[in-house]
């Protein structure tokens, strides 16, 4: 089983460059950047986690840009975004992004994406919500092609451009892993039929039941199981529970870590490595 970390980076953290070298030394596989591009002021749309929104929201950082610094300090940690708003995204641009960290990083980059939550921040994007898993999976759709195709186009309800040259492409083929952060019926559902990953959300997760559930739609839909890489984030720093996992079929465990200062961050990290040699 492979092993990351996640953590909202702002200025009052850890550098993330610095947390990177570190997490690369203790034989972490992956760190993953989450994204909120604003804050809307409104604050109509309440927080999942219930209660306030925790301040970190407010200040994270960009993480491709982030990732990128993080790429020229490292040599084999994958940089993910977990997750990026493609919902918030011009695909064209983001393809571009994509393609350009996988390339600094020798292919090394991992595209975690999620449908959103704070309606106020989609709308101020011209995003409707009621339409916005339509819109990621368009999006999904174009971005593969311009990965992919040297003229690329793509002709959606939502998404629609003729054909265009974009370069680079990314190193890894036929492009980087794209995965869902979801939970649910309609989480697998869409998992299955446009992406390369999964990503359930460990409040909601059950490991056991989610598998079955996982193999079951993609059997259904003509898809071999396997293909789909499976990311618990949110996990416990349990022995018992890492080995549960496991034996799910959870193919990486994701740390979550606070947006705090080294002395407060490197001890965790110590304690999450112990727990990896333990597990394995």
């Amino acid at each position: 089983m492979k092993y990351g970390l996640n953590i909202f980076v702002t200025d009052y953290a850890m550098p993330a460059t610095d947390l990177a070298r570190e997490a690369e030394a203790r034989g972490f596989e992956s760190l993953w950047f989450p994204e909120h591009t604003h804050i809307p002021c409104s604050r109509a749309t309440p927080f999942p986690g219930g209660g306030d929104l925790p301040q970190h929201y407010y200040d994270t950082f960009d993480p491709f840009v982030t990732l990128g610094a993080c790429a020229a300090v490292t040599s084999t940690l994958r940089l993910a975004t977990g997750i990026a708003l493609v919902i918030e995204r011009d695909p064209i641009v983001l393809a571009k992004e994509v393609a350009t960290l996988d390339r600094i990083s020798n292919g090394r980059a991992i595209l975690g994406i999620g449908g959103g939550w704070n309606v106020e921040e989609m709308n101020n994007h011209g995003t409707d919500s009621k339409t916005r898993w339509k819109l990621l999976r368009e999006r999904v759709e174009a971005m593969k092609a311009i990965w992919t195709q040297e003229r690329a186009e793509y002709h959606g309800e939502l998404v629609d451009f003729d054909p265009i040259f974009s370069n680079p492409k990314p190193v890894q083929k036929p492009h980087p892993p794209v995965v869902l952060g979801s939970h649910g019926k309609k989480g697998i559902e869409r998992v299955v039929r446009y992406c390369d990953g999964w990503i359930p959300i460990g409040v909601f997760a059950k490991p056991e039941r989610d598998m079955v559930h996982l193999r079951a739609a993609a059997t259904a839909a003509g898809r071999d199981p396997e293909s789909i890489e499976v990311s618990l984030f949110g996990v416990a720093p349990d022995a018992e529970q890492l080995r549960s996992s496991r034996d799910a079929g959870i193919s990486r465990v994701v740390f979550g870590l606070p947006s705090a200062p080294a002395e407060k961050l490197l001890p965790m990290l110590d304690r999450f490595a112990a727990l990896m040699k333990e597990v394995g």
